[in-house]
């Protein structure tokens, strides 16, 4: 993918998010970009690439825990390669769900699936069904639904930043003492949240 894609651009106030929560407690932000576009098929492209950057994120920093913090097809992709050992965390940002997609991989992970009621590209009712599913073998997975936002995260864009970057600070790192409001709320287990 290139550079200037929207799915890429859209991703790069994440990684500022994720980098002022983790600023001074030994947080790495790494933004990776696929090598094709789309999922294609039965290749699933974008898991491969994602594995390939969790080996070499293992090698180059070994036993470090890793958040997966993925959009769309990379909530996705994320889910699917959650089952990498340096994997503790996933955060899926209005991922694309399929009624048979693996919920086994985050087995042991900490998950947080986020998405907009009013989304119209990937499906929310997917998302929570998919989160209930994977609570059954996750150390911990909560769905917090976004009341009138769509597929973009833009409308309100702080609480998403926030939550992705507080969950991700908070699980892999161990500062439970993190977030307030919402971020407090999903820390303290629970389940299923709208805001």
């Amino acid at each position: 993918m290139r550079a200037n894609q929207l799915a890429v651009v859209r991703m790069a106030p994440f990684a500022a998010a994720l980098a002022r929560a983790g600023r001074g407690r030994g947080l790495a932000v790494a933004r990776m970009r696929y090598q094709l576009r789309g999922w294609n098929g039965t290749a699933q492209s974008p898991v491969a690439d994602v594995r390939w950057v969790l080996d070499e994120l293992a090698r180059r920093f070994p036993g470090v825990p890793v958040a997966l913090v993925g959009h769309s097809m990379g909530g996705r992709a994320a889910i699917y390669a959650a089952d990498h050992p340096s994997v503790a965390a996933v955060v899926g940002l209005a991922p694309w769900i399929e009624p048979n997609d693996p919920y086994h991989s985050v087995a042991g992970c900490d998950v947080l699936v986020v998405h907009g009621d009013a989304d119209r590209v990937t499906s929310p009712k997917a998302s929570a069904a998919w989160t209930r599913q994977a609570a059954t073998v996750a150390a911990s997975a909560t769905y917090v639904s976004v009341r009138g936002e769509g597929h973009a995260m833009l409308r309100r864009a702080r609480l998403w930043h926030e939550l992705a970057g507080d969950y991700v600070v908070a699980k892999v790192l161990g500062d439970a003492g993190m977030g307030t409001g919402v971020v407090a709320k999903v820390l303290a287990g629970e389940p299923s949240l709208v805001v």
